[in-house]
C-alpha cells in the first residue's frame, strides 16, 4: 500500500519486525503499526502523514 517512495521508506522495517507477514500487504501495515515505536524515522512520517 501506499506510494512506491513511502513503501521503499517502510520496506526494510516490514522485512525486520514483519517478516511473516510479508506478501499481505494489510497485515504488514497492522504489524507496523503495532510496531511503531521501533520504526525508523522514515517509515514513522509515512504512517504520521496518513493520519495513523
Amino acid at each position: 500500500m501506499g506510494t512506491p517512495q513511502e513503501q521503499n521508506a517502510c520496506s526494510r522495517d516490514a522485512s525486520r519486525l514483519c517478516r511473516k507477514e510479508l506478501g499481505n500487504d494489510g497485515a504488514v501495515q497492522s504489524c507496523l503499526q503495532a510496531n511503531r515505536a521501533k520504526l525508523s524515522k522514515a517509515c514513522s512520517k509515512v504512517f504520521a502523514s496518513h493520519g495513523m
